[in-house]
């Protein structure tokens, strides 16, 4: 049998950053080339790009490394009638026509531009997406950090074409980072624990709505216990309310997260947690399927009394790293 925090524990361990420090260095410099090259193209209309995902909250994991480069645009920089259409198609034809094809495929997404940089030497893969946003009033950003999001795809509940989606992201990294690093052995632990299952069994589902669900569950029930206590709390949680949660941005009230989530998906992903919370409670040697350790970086102590892990006789192929 499994023990299930011991196994929790070597599957944090596995999935740190600091595992993956020469591909982290390469998404770094990637993401600096792509700051340099919108700064040069749009000069004095773009606010200064800044890091707006998992690697700038602190809740990142070394799977799917969530880097996001946020580019902020200012009011009137594609003209005083520009729409956030014309915002996000042109710095999307920009990209793809600097980088599609050549070292790279470039992709336009819900609300971001997705790049991912060929395999290099090593076999690492770069995947850095820029969301485009724009300042609600002239000269006005740098006093509130207030942007607006063009939705290019069906996002949840939210339509293609929406020019609505108002939100201050620094005030979600600030929230969001603050949180984890002052309850960094509780809730940054379950949001990275959520994010290794969400990775292998629902990439769909932002890493967002995952750090803001596990904070809203902090702070509506007990959240206590041993590391597998914690984190059954908040997969009942979630099957529980995650049909009615509100999870309204950090950086805008008005715009509720939960939405992101189709009311089929909000049923699917209950039904998901009620079914593994059974097979879990079942046989503990179900976990493993859940919530992987990342064999690239298998814990130092290998001894299956210890981890849960049996140390096979053969080799297996390697498990993608960074998405």
């Amino acid at each position: 049998m499994t023990d299930k925090n011991k196994h929790l524990d070597c599957v944090l361990s596995s999935h740190k950053i600091s595992n993956e420090q020469a591909l982290l260095d390469k998404h770094i410099s990637k993401r600096n080339e792509i700051k340099e090259a919108l700064e040069i193209k749009y000069e004095s209309n773009l606010y200064s790009p800044f890091n707006s995902g998992s690697y700038a909250k602190n809740t990142a994991v070394n799977l799917k490394f969530d880097f996001d480069l946020m580019a902020p645009y200012k009011r009137n920089a594609f003209g005083s009638n520009g729409t956030l259409k014309e915002m996000f198609t042109d710095v999307f034809e920009f990209l793809k026509d600097k980088y599609h094809g050549k070292e790279a495929t470039v992709r336009d997404q819900k609300v971001s531009i997705g790049i991912e940089f060929y395999s290099d030497k090593d076999g690492h893969i770069v995947k850095i997406d820029v969301v485009p946003g724009r300042e609600l009033n002239v000269d006005q950003y740098k006093d509130d950090d207030k942007l607006n999001l063009y939705v290019n795809k069906k996002f949840g509940t939210l339509e293609e074409g929406s020019d609505y989606i108002r939100s201050n992201i620094q005030a979600q990294i600030d929230k969001i980072k603050d949180r984890a690093t002052a309850e960094k052995d509780s809730v940054r632990k379950i949001i990275r624990l959520l994010k290794v299952w969400k990775i292998n069994n629902k990439p769909d589902i932002k890493s967002f709505f995952i750090e803001l669900i596990t904070m809203k569950a902090f702070d509506t029930v007990k959240v206590e216990g041993d590391l597998w206590d914690k984190l059954k709390t908040l997969l009942e949680f979630i099957r529980d309310k995650v049909k009615e949660v509100s999870l309204p941005d950090p950086g805008n009230s008005t715009n509720e997260v939960a939405d992101t989530l189709s009311e089929t998906e909000k049923f699917t992903l209950s039904d998901d947690m009620k079914y593994m919370i059974e097979r879990i409670e079942e046989n503990s040697d179900n976990i493993k399927t859940y919530f992987k350790i990342n064999q690239n970086h298998p814990c130092e102590d290998k001894d299956e009394n210890k981890y849960g892990v049996k140390r096979e006789g053969v080799s297996s192929p390697p498990t993608p790293r960074f998405g």
